[in-house]
């Protein structure tokens, strides 16, 4: 059967729509009625699109929602919070989020019970980010130093466990709390001697910034004993409950998508800033590789595959949190994470 002129014209439309008017669509090719409509659903980024979403991005390039028969509307949300309230009052249906807010936003009274279904960053990217000109080469040197801490800012949650685990009295760094507009800069011009983020972000805008990468101490809290998991999709309960199978669709595109980022960075960081607002291909590779290198690629996830979590470990991150979250019941692995839409191991694993 030969392809319609109709289906061949949505096809070239739908490699000009590209992610830039917020329609992920469908690229594998359709014979007229050999399938059914593809459904539609919305994913929330937690943030402005950059290098994290290359992932998804490559699943819509490569055809992989398409394949699956999704077609993926995007938006974008304030925050992680912002974007978790989405996926729970049911104005999205998944959204890639900071899966240690989830836990926060479970533990609220009422709280819809959303869950992730895919862990993309097996580790989570907070770090403190400091100059070594200031003297701050080791996290002890944090001692006695003044810290940046930008609104909103989700690394500072896990400080207080990560300086207790590394001997480092709270009381002896002096925070500042300070506009995110203003931390890299801030940094830059030596008004504060560190400042917390994501190892990905703020270190990365400071050496584009002009501060020499040899004068940059990235100190990431998963070398300091930080257990704790990043970015995850979570979805919302009433797509788990009509739709199982588009879950599954959806987390088998992201497997996919994760698998051609970590094989060919450079095209999708070509693809990512193809559809960012004056976005630099070189700054977005270079995020890229470090959330390959550092947060998807680890060992457990070169052991276990992409995308689920080891629930001891998890139990661990929870006692983190609590030394600076009092949790009013405390979570287990199977009250945040369902990784009954997670394919075989076989499946999973990184090409």
């Amino acid at each position: 059967m030969q392809v319609s002129r109709t289906i061949v014209l949505r096809w070239i439309l739908a490699g000009m729509i590209g992610l830039s008017g917020g329609v992920w669509p469908a690229l594998t090719p359709l014979h007229a009625g050999d399938q059914p409509q593809p459904h539609t659903i919305q994913f929330t980024l937690d943030r402005p699109l950059d290098a994290a979403a290359a992932p998804f991005v490559m699943a819509s390039v490569g055809g992989l929602f398409g394949a699956e028969g999704l077609n993926v509307g995007t938006n974008v949300a304030t925050s992680s919070a912002d974007a978790i309230a989405r996926v729970a009052d049911g104005s999205s249906d998944f959204a890639l989020v900071d899966i240690n807010s989830l836990i926060r936003f479970r533990d609220k009274p009422g709280a819809a019970p959303v869950k992730a279904v895919f862990v993309l960053f097996n580790q989570a990217p907070y770090a403190i980010i400091a100059r070594k000109s200031r003297g701050i080469k080791a996290l002890a040197d944090m001692e006695g130093k003044g810290l940046g801490v930008a609104e909103g800012d989700l690394s500072i949650r896990l400080w207080p466990a990560v300086a207790k685990q590394n001997g480092i009295k709270l009381s002896s760094v002096k925070q500042n709390t300070i506009s995110a507009a203003v931390r890299e800069p801030m940094l830059s011009a030596g008004q504060v001697d560190a400042v917390t983020g994501f190892s990905y972000l703020s270190a990365i805008n400071l050496r584009d910034r002009g501060v020499p990468a040899d004068d940059l101490a990235v100190l990431r809290f998963a070398d300091y004993g930080c257990e704790a998991y990043g970015f995850a999709v979570i979805v919302s309960p009433h797509l788990v409950a009509a739709k199982p199978d588009a879950v599954k669709g959806f987390v088998r595109a992201a497997v996919g998508g994760t698998n051609l980022a970590v094989k060919d960075p450079a095209r999708a960081a070509s693809e990512v800033v193809s559809r960012m607002d004056g976005g630099s291909r070189d700054l977005e590779l270079e995020r890229l590789s470090a959330i390959i290198r550092d947060n998807i690629l680890t060992a457990e996830v070169k052991r276990n595959g992409l995308g689920g979590i080891d629930p001891e470990r998890f139990e661990r991150s929870v006692d983190q949190l609590a030394e600076d979250f009092k949790f009013q019941k405390r979570p287990h692995a199977a009250d945040i994470f369902d990784d009954q839409f997670l394919p075989p191991i076989d499946g999973r694993l990184v090409n």
